[in-house]
């Protein structure tokens, strides 16, 4: 009996499942079927390989192959940008209908279709799949339309107006001089009355004229990101004949900036000029002359000492493990070890006689935070400054790769005058002047980094 009760309820459950999956496939099916009928144009946008726009007797042309990106076929060949083409494309290649306005069209011309036409090329297809797009709708900004190979006419969405009112320069790849900036080695700057020179080193940028020095952190790289990055505001000359050298001052430009980049064997000469509130540019490697705007012509005005690094040392003084001096024959160091579960400075290792951590540090973050007041260049013999036999200071850092490195800093005697020092970092031929304030933070006693023992509370007395 139960067996037969069991026989009953499982077909009973058959039943059941086969009305779900029934009305579930027609459900699915109607969904299609509302899907197709509400879709103008449904393609994969990574399948379309040429797009055309046509509007006002122009035709802006689209191509790329498979891997490759989108490029401006005509009106003219040119770099396209593939964001705002790949967006152009995907905006179209989906497109759904808002409302049918008629089943079957009669008088195209009454919603003047077609003002705007629009091709997509799909891979492996031969004919285009073509958009036809009339005026406006005034009552609600949404565009007549139809496909060319359906016979309704529809409205399509407002937000379409951004993507049909886009001209040919928004379309174009703006930053025509791109170039690794990771690949320059030299670069050579004559602006006006300025020419300097600087040569990529394993520890930045090094100045090798006027002067040789380093170059502050930052200020070629940033420059070079200005250069490599220069975006059109308009392309003003697609050849870069005499003609146009002439007409936007490029013919004997006022800015010119040479760049070496060994890795790719490229050299390339950027030519720059002013004219009035407008900027023009090219470069050897670009048949294209363009307006830009930007800060770039003020960055390469920048005097040489404004691109010099004015920091006497530098290290991270959170990485100075030992620090030593030698001053008018007292000699004193302090080394950072591990003592327990704790850092601590010690005077004498061996003895592990323990230094005040925040006096020894404060030192070495003085010595960090030096500063350039001037700078002098090819200074000739040291004593002149002091500096034969005077302070010498030595810093050992230690990074987090546990790579050692030691700065030297010998300094000389304190004009009192001017409250000005002369230091020299020993890694460098140039010498730099400095506030003398930080020579009050010297020691002139072991006893001055001992640490100091706690003070008796206030009114007590201990008693032997």
């Amino acid at each position: 009996m139960k067996f037969k009760t069991t026989l009953v309820l499982l077909a009973v459950f058959a039943g059941l499942l086969a009305l779900v999956l029934l009305f579930d496939s027609k459900g699915e099916k109607k969904k299609a079927a509302d899907e197709k009928t509400n879709s103008l144009i449904s393609l994969a946008p990574g399948d379309i390989r040429k797009a055309s726009l046509v509007r006002d007797g122009e035709t802006l042309t689209f191509e790329r192959d498979e891997a490759g990106p989108w490029r401006l076929t005509s009106p003219l060949q040119a770099a396209a940008d593939d964001t705002e083409v790949g967006s152009f494309v995907d905006s179209l290649a989906s497109l759904r209908i808002e409302r049918v306005v008629e089943k079957e069209a009669k008088d195209l011309a009454a919603y003047e279709i077609p003002k705007i036409e629009v091709s997509l090329w799909v891979k492996g297809k031969d004919a285009p799949v073509r958009l036809l797009v009339g005026m406006e709708n005034p009552l609600d900004k949404t565009f007549f339309a139809k496909r060319e190979d359906d016979p309704r006419v529809v409205l399509l969405a407002s937000t379409l107006k951004t993507t049909f009112d886009k001209k040919i320069f928004d379309f174009r790849q703006k930053d025509v001089f791109k170039f690794s900036v990771d690949d320059v080695k030299t670069i050579r700057v004559q602006a006006k009355s300025i020419a300097w020179q600087a040569q990529r080193e394993e520890a930045g940028w090094l100045l090798k004229a006027p002067v040789v020095a380093l170059v502050a952190k930052g200020k070629v790289d940033s420059l070079l990101d200005s250069l490599s990055g220069l975006r059109a505001k308009a392309f003003v000359a697609e050849a870069k004949n005499a003609e146009a050298l002439k007409k936007f001052g490029l013919e004997k430009p006022e800015y010119e900036v040479f760049l070496s980049l060994p890795a790719s064997s490229q050299e390339i000469v950027f030519s720059l000029h002013q004219e009035g509130a407008a900027f023009y540019a090219t470069t050897s490697l670009s048949a294209k002359v363009i307006a830009f705007e930007g800060t770039l012509l003020t960055d390469l005005d920048r005097k040489v000492d404004g691109m010099r690094e004015t920091k006497v040392a530098d290290f991270y003084s959170w990485e100075a493990d030992k620090v030593s001096l030698k001053r008018d024959g007292f000699e004193l160091a302090a080394v950072k070890e591990k003592v327990g579960e704790e850092e601590k400075w010690l005077l004498d290792p061996a003895a592990k006689e323990e230094a005040d951590r925040t006096k020894v540090e404060d030192f070495i973050r003085k010595l960090e935070s030096l500063e350039a007041a001037d700078f002098i260049d090819n200074p000739g013999p040291l004593a002149a400054y002091g500096l034969d036999g005077g302070t010498e200071v030595r810093i050992r850092t230690r990074d987090s790769q546990s790579k050692e490195r030691e700065i030297v800093l010998l300094i000389g005697k304190e004009d009192a005058e001017k409250k000005q020092v002369v230091v020299k970092n020993a890694q460098l031929d140039y010498l730099f002047r400095v506030d003398s304030g930080f020579l009050q933070d010297f020691p002139k006693d072991k006893k001055d980094w001992k640490t100091e023992p706690p003070k008796p509370e206030e009114g007590r007395t201990d008693k032997k």
